[in-house]
């Protein structure tokens, strides 16, 4: 019998156990110092950690230990950072600040900041291969290694990114900017859920819900996103407000009025629970997640 906790007793259990695991993984590497100070600056820098969080309360609905996914989660954990740290280098959005703390190529310069993302892309496939055997199959882990890739890769996140690169100074479509956000946010956080399914066990019924829930979630987090560059507080998103606006993006904001985008973002809501409601899973945690992404300052 799972304990049944809350979402923020939840979260502060998980994301404590994820930390610790995260340092302790590149601790473990038999690498230079200055590569591993970097890579873990950027992984302790803070940050809600919804992906994991996606996973372990995934897998909770399927009424197993969320600690069984701790190796998944720190994959994700992973690549998601290493994405953050190319994303702020000169040569793309040329940020200063991330969660609050001067981002990593400020710190370790733009060579060893391109390597600890480097370092952590290439890692998170190891760590992924690490989930135990009596947990998951050699089957399952390919699975589970393949779909990562995908939404890691140019089909997912970095071909979203390329595309939004290219939209810069540009007005775009609603189906344009959603393809931007699909891929670039939108893959990683469905990856975050069908992983969870995947090392559940899940039947194909199960897998399609839980994919189109995680497609609305993750709309519904760009959408927000877009809200909170518009009209957030920079000390508690930790990073510059109006960016998109500085970089010429086109934005949710812009393109439907801010009232526009609360309508957006509370259909997305509307559509993701629909979904989360059709799997037959006890799904409180993973619906808390869904307001919490809807309700969040940062």
């Amino acid at each position: 019998m799972l304990e049944s906790l809350s979402l923020e007793e939840f979260t502060k259990k998980y994301k404590q156990l994820l930390d610790n695991e995260l340092r302790q993984l590149v601790e473990d590497l038999n690498a230079p110092k200055v590569i591993k100070d970097s890579m873990i600056y950027s992984l302790e820098a803070g940050g809600k950690r919804i992906r994991p969080l996606l996973l372990f309360a995934t897998l909770e609905g399927f009424g197993i230990d969320a600690q069984k996914g701790l190796y998944a989660g720190a994959a994700i954990e992973m690549i998601h950072t290493y994405s953050l740290i190319h994303d702020d280098l000169p040569s793309m959005d040329n940020d200063d600040l991330r969660r609050g703390k001067p981002t990593n190529h400020k710190v370790f310069g733009d060579a060893i900041a391109t390597l600890a993302g480097d370092a952590l892309l290439t890692y998170s496939f190891e760590v992924l291969n690490k989930i135990p055997h009596d947990f998951a199959s050699p089957e399952t882990k390919l699975q589970v290694t393949v779909e990562m890739a995908k939404a890691a890769g140019a089909e997912g996140m970095v071909g979203g990114q390329v595309a939004d690169m290219q939209a810069e100074g540009k007005t775009l479509t609603i189906e344009e900017l959603e393809y931007i956000h699909i891929h670039k946010t939108g893959k990683l956080l469905r990856f975050s859920v069908l992983a969870g399914a995947i090392l559940a066990g899940a039947n194909q019924s199960q897998l399609r819900d839980l994919s189109q829930f995680a497609h609305h979630l993750g709309l519904a987090f760009q959408i927000q996103d877009d809200i909170l560059d518009l009209v957030g507080n920079q000390q508690l998103i930790g990073k510059t407000v109006g960016s998109d606006t500085t970089n010429h993006k086109s934005t949710y904001p812009q393109l439907l009025t801010l009232e526009g985008a609360k309508a957006a973002l509370k259909t997305q809501i509307t559509k993701a629970k629909d979904y989360l409601n059709k799997t037959g899973l006890n799904t409180n945690l993973l619906l808390e997640i869904t307001d919490l992404v809807a309700s969040r300052n940062h």
